[in-house]
C-alpha cells in the first residue's frame, strides 16, 4: 500500500505535494536531436524542419521520420494520415517552434499515449519559442499564434 498522499488539485509528481517525480516513459533516440542541431544551425541551409514519430512498432521509442527544407508548407504536406507525429520548424522569421499532430483517425489509446510523450520529446526540441497548431495544408501565414 502506498503511504503518498493523494492531494486533489496537485500532480502527484510535484515534491510540493509529496508525489514521486516520474518520467513519461518515452525514449527520444538521439537521431532526432543530432537533427535538430542541424535545424538550429545558421550555417545550415538544407534543413529548416523534422518529423518525429514512433520507431517502428515500438510504444516508447520516437525517432526522426523525416527531416527537410521548406518551412511550414513543406512540413505540413509530409503528415502521415491516421499516425501522431511531432516537429520542429524553423520559421522564415528565425524563430523556432514545434508542434505535436493526431491525425482524426488515430486510435484513442495512442492519441493518449502520444499526449502524455508531449513534453519529453518537446524537451529535446531545445530552443522553440512555443507551439504551433499544426494541420495538412498549413502555411506560415495561417499557422495563426505560437502558444
Amino acid at each position: 500500500m502506498s503511504t503518498v498522499p493523494i492531494i486533489a488539485g496537485t500532480m502527484q509528481t510535484d515534491p510540493r505535494s509529496g508525489g514521486v517525480k516520474r518520467s513519461s516513459g518515452v525514449n527520444v533516440l538521439p537521431v532526432v536531436a543530432e537533427a535538430w542541431a542541424e535545424v538550429r544551425d545558421d550555417e545550415n541551409t538544407e534543413v529548416d524542419w523534422i518529423l518525429i514519430g514512433y520507431d517502428g512498432a515500438s510504444k516508447t521509442d520516437m525517432t526522426l521520420l523525416e527531416k527537410g527544407s521548406g518551412g511550414v508548407e513543406a512540413i505540413s504536406a509530409k503528415l502521415p494520415p491516421g499516425v501522431p507525429v511531432f516537429g520542429g520548424i524553423r520559421t522564415s522569421k528565425g524563430r523556432f517552434v514545434h508542434f505535436v499532430h493526431i491525425d482524426d483517425n488515430c486510435p484513442p489509446l495512442k492519441r493518449g499515449k502520444t499526449l502524455m510523450y508531449k513534453n519529453g520529446v518537446f524537451n529535446v526540441l531545445e530552443g522553440c519559442v512555443g507551439e504551433i497548431e499544426m494541420s495538412p495544408g498549413l502555411t506560415e501565414e495561417t499557422m495563426g499564434k505560437i502558444r
